[in-house]
């Protein structure tokens, strides 16, 4: 049986050589406008400007973006679906303060990992799987080897390097805690952080903010569970994956 290390490494070396990055993984976004970012009401409504009219939007991320959502940043919006919204937009997109684009979409890495899966072959891609107490974003199945699968979006980057998480996440180290007794059940497990800026090619924890995720993950990778980042571009209106590499943390 093929280790999991070695699968998943080729799986990233298939990735790294793809010639084509926009190889049907792409999120990618319709009829997007550009706004002016005002404030944050609270976790998910900030207020902006939009051709010179202020308007309430739905922020797609519950994180603190402190370093992007400042006032005056270039924003970048989709319509929102749904016919019961309160708001007509989604706020998607942020241009940083050094003019790189980030993608703050929360339910956009999953997306993406699920697209990049379906082109590989597992016998079985099992999302929102039930495992312990806890939901693991994704079950995988190919020959005779199981695997648990978690995925991190990336948003905050410090000096070219990004990390994770930017808000204190109980959750996370749950799931972490869960991928190390998979590990003791026989599961091959890993996590996958979703880099959704351009220029970043590694994560760290970030410790500073939440010291237990950065234990957690230390142990994780003591027992066994595998840490990539899955480097990306961004676009007003997309987000483009370009190569899988092993996390060297």
């Amino acid at each position: 049986m093929l280790s999991y290390s070695l699968i998943w490494l080729e799986l990233g070396y298939n990735l790294q050589h793809n010639n084509d990055v926009n190889w049907g993984c792409t999120l990618q976004y319709q009829d997007v406008v550009a706004a002016i970012f005002l404030e944050r009401i609270n976790r998910f409504l900030a207020r902006v400007r939009l051709d010179g009219t202020e308007e309430f939007v739905h922020v797609k991320n519950t994180g603190r973006c402190r370093e992007l959502l400042l006032p005056g940043a270039e924003v970048f919006l989709a319509p929102a679906a749904g016919e019961k919204r309160k708001t007509r937009y989604d706020l998607i997109t942020v241009r940083k303060n050094t003019g790189v684009l980030f993608n703050i979409d929360s339910q956009v890495p999953n997306q993406v990992v699920y697209e990049w899966l379906r082109q590989q072959d597992f016998s079985k891609i099992v999302p929102e799987f039930r495992y312990g107490n806890s939901r693991i974003d994704f079950y995988l199945e190919k020959a005779e080897a199981r695997y648990l699968l978690e995925v991190k979006g990336c948003t905050l980057e410090v000096n070219g390097i990004g990390y994770f998480p930017d808000a204190p996440t109980e959750r996370g180290v749950k799931h972490l805690r869960e991928l190390i007794r998979a590990r003791k059940d026989g599961y091959e497990a890993g996590v996958v952080f979703v880099l959704q800026m351009d220029g970043v090619f590694e994560v760290r924890p970030n410790v500073s903010t939440h010291p237990e995720f950065g234990q957690a993950l230390e142990e994780a990778r003591t027992a066994g569970v595998q840490v990539f980042c899955l480097c990306c571009h961004a676009e007003p209106d997309a987000l483009v994956p370009l190569r899988m590499v092993p996390s060297l943390i």
